[in-house]
């Protein structure tokens, strides 16, 4: 019951809050949203540099070869190979794995150990690539230091757990 009403007692609390200290609103509303504006305007060189390397991975074929030689190590341990290419996307494009893991779920179905591997996946990990080049990006951080090295890190445990806890739970 209280995740029903959480959100519409947000939106009436709030207003009556700022007017109650006596905060205007608008103006504050319409400062915040400018300063979104310029943050967009400051994070898109970023999205565009990452979109077209992400694009450069795919089609260059760098992404397939990679796939091409972890599977064998998937046929041997029994996991499902057609979650690879999944790992390999999900830290690139949130769209693009989404894309993926739909034709998975089309091809082989939602109650399928790989639909839910795909979806337990999706769930798992993030797009690290994605979130490091808008927020980095948006308050000019140049130099990432770990930051990359423990998202990525961060994916493949969400990876491999993912695929443990299912093959756990389901098989």
């Amino acid at each position: 019951m209280l995740s029903i009403w959480a959100i519409p007692m947000m939106i009436v609390f709030i207003p009556l809050y700022a007017a109650f200290h006596k905060v205007p609103v608008y103006e504050s509303f319409v400062d915040g949203a400018k300063g979104g504006f310029d943050t967009a305007i400051q994070i898109i060189p970023h999205l565009v540099g990452m979109m077209v390397a992400i694009s450069m991975f795919r089609a260059s074929g760098a992404m397939e070869l990679m796939v091409q030689a972890i599977r064998p190590l998937f046929d041997i341990l029994g996991i499902p190979s057609e979650v690879l290419p999944l790992g390999a996307l999900r830290p690139l494009t949130g769209a693009g794995s989404l894309a993926y893991t739909t034709e998975l779920i089309k091809t082989y179905g939602p109650d399928s150990m790989i639909g839910r591997i795909a979806s337990t996946i999706q769930g798992s990990t993030d797009t690290t690539l994605y979130v490091l080049t808008v927020y980095f990006g948006a308050i000019g951080i140049r130099k990432t230091r770990y930051a990359l090295k423990v998202g990525l890190f961060s994916d493949l445990v969400g990876f491999a757990a993912a695929i443990a806890i299912c093959l756990l739970i389901f098989a």
